[in-house]
C-alpha cells in the first residue's frame, strides 16, 4: 500500500500505519510516556491509570518570567498516532532546518490521544469495559500532558488534522489564553450532523450489531469491522485521484482487496468503535467567539467529508475575533481529506498565520 494512497484514503486511521511504511525524515524524536493516576471522565468513569503516550522535536525555550515561548502542539486524526507526522510528505516540510517549525526553534508536541497509538484503549485488556472517552476527556488529558507532563504552560500554536482539527477547536475555547495561533485543517466547528453524523453512526452500527461483536469479548474481529472499513474508506478518499491512481476495474479491485487485508490486519474492532463514538457530542459552535487566539483554518474542496457546498466554514469563522478560513482549491496535489497532512499545499497559510500571530 502505497504512502500516497494513505494520504488520500482515511480521516487518518489509515494515515497512520507505521512509521516502517514512509520514508522518515533525519530528525529524531524523543518518545514518553505520562501516567496519570485516576483520571475522571466526564461520563463519571474514573481509569486508575491512564498512559499518554507521545513524541517531542527539539526542546522548550522560556522568557525572563518563565513561559514557554516555542512549543508546538499537533494532534492526530481518528484511529492516528503521532507517527502520521514524522514522514517526508510532513516532518520533510516542516520540521527541518530552515523550515516554518525548524526543530532547531521549535518545541515539537506529538501526543497520541486517548484510544489511539501507545495511548490508554480498550484493545489494552478492559474492551468494552474501557471509559467512554469524548473530546473533552481528550483535551483535558492533552493539557495534563503538557503542563504535569512536560512542564509547558503556553503554546506558541496549536494545530491538528481531522479529529485533531476539532480537538485544536476545544482547545482554543477550554483554554484561550493558552496558545498566540490556531491552525484546525480538516474539520467543521459545529455538531457532527447531517452525512458526516450518518456515515459514523454506519461504522459503530456494522460493528455492533455483528453477533461476533460478543459485547466487545471476540476473540477474532468481528466481521463487521469490514463494513466499518469499507465506509471509512469511501469517507476519506478523493474521486478524482482514486479514478487517476486505479482507472481499471481490475486495478480498483485489486487495490481494495489489499486494503481490507491490510486494516483487518492492524484495526480493533473496539478501539474504532471507541475513537467514532468520541465525537457524539463535539460542538464548539456557540463559544467560538471567546476564542482568543488568531486562528487559519484549512478545509480542502475535495473532502467528502466537510464538503464545501455546507457553507458551515465561512458562516462560523466570522465568530472568530481574529479568525480566517482558507477553502483549498482542487488540484493535482490535493487528496481529499487527507490533504490535511500535506503542509506542501497549505503552508504559505501557515506562513502567514505565524507572522500574524508574532507577540
Amino acid at each position: 500500500m502505497t504512502t500516497r494512497f494513505l494520504q488520500n484514503a482515511l480521516f487518518g486511521a489509515v494515515l497512520c500505519l507505521s512509521s516502517a511504511t514512509r520514508a522518515q525524515t533525519q530528525l529524531a524524536p524523543v518518545e514518553g510516556d505520562l501516567s496519570v493516576h485516576n483520571f475522571h471522565f466526564k461520563s463519571g468513569e474514573v481509569l486508575p491509570d491512564l498512559r499518554l503516550h507521545y513524541a517531542t522535536f527539539g526542546k522548550p525555550r522560556r522568557n525572563a518570567s518563565g513561559q514557554v515561548t516555542n512549543a508546538v502542539l499537533i494532534l492526530h486524526g481518528t484511529g492516528g498516532s503521532w507517527q502520521q507526522f514524522t514522514g517526508a510528505n510532513f516532518a520533510g516540510v516542516l520540521f527541518g532546518p530552515g523550515q516554518l517549525l525548524d526543530a532547531g526553534r521549535y518545541f515539537i508536541i506529538l501526543p497520541d490521544a486517548i484510544g489511539h497509538g501507545g495511548s490508554s484503549k480498550p484493545s489494552d485488556g478492559l474492551h468494552a469495559k474501557f471509559p467512554h472517552y469524548d473530546y473533552q476527556d481528550m483535551v483535558a488529558a492533552q493539557h495534563k500532558l503538557l503542563t504535569n507532563g512536560l512542564g509547558v504552560n503556553h503554546l506558541r500554536l496549536v494545530a491538528g488534522t481531522s479529529m485533531g482539527c476539532m480537538h485544536s477547536w476545544v482547545w482554543m475555547e477550554t483554554y484561550p489564553e493558552f496558545m498566540d495561533a490556531g491552525l484546525p485543517l480538516a474539520c467543521l466547528p459545529v455538531q457532527i450532523a447531517g452525512r458526516n453524523r450518518m456515515m459514523r453512526k454506519m461504522i459503530m452500527d456494522s460493528i455492533r450489531s455483528d453477533p461476533e461483536w460478543s459485547g466487545g469479548e471476540y476473540k477474532t474481529q468481528p466481521p463487521g469491522l469490514r463494513t466499518a472499513l469499507y465506509m471509512l474508506l469511501i469517507m476519506g478518499s478523493s474521486p478524482l485521484q482514486m479514478q487517476k491512481q486505479y482507472p481499471t476495474r481490475d486495478q480498483a479491485d485489486s487495490f481494495l482487496d489489499e486494503f481490507v487485508k491490510s486494516r483487518m490486519a492492524s484495526t480493533d474492532a473496539n478501539d474504532l468503535l471507541y475513537q467514532v463514538d468520541s465525537s457524539r457530542n463535539y460542538d464548539p459552535s456557540s463559544q467560538l467567539d471567546e476564542i482568543k487566539a488568531h486562528v487559519r483554518y484549512i478545509n480542502s474542496a475535495d473532502d467528502l467529508i466537510n464538503p464545501p457546498e455546507l457553507k458551515v466554514a465561512e458562516r462560523e469563522i466570522k465568530k472568530v475575533k481574529y479568525g480566517k478560513f482558507v477553502l483549498l482549491p482542487i488540484t493535482d496535489q490535493t487528496r481529499g481529506h487527507g490533504t490535511h497532512t500535506l503542509p506542501s499545499i497549505w503552508k504559505d497559510n501557515l506562513e502567514q498565520l505565524l507572522k500574524e500571530s508574532e507577540r
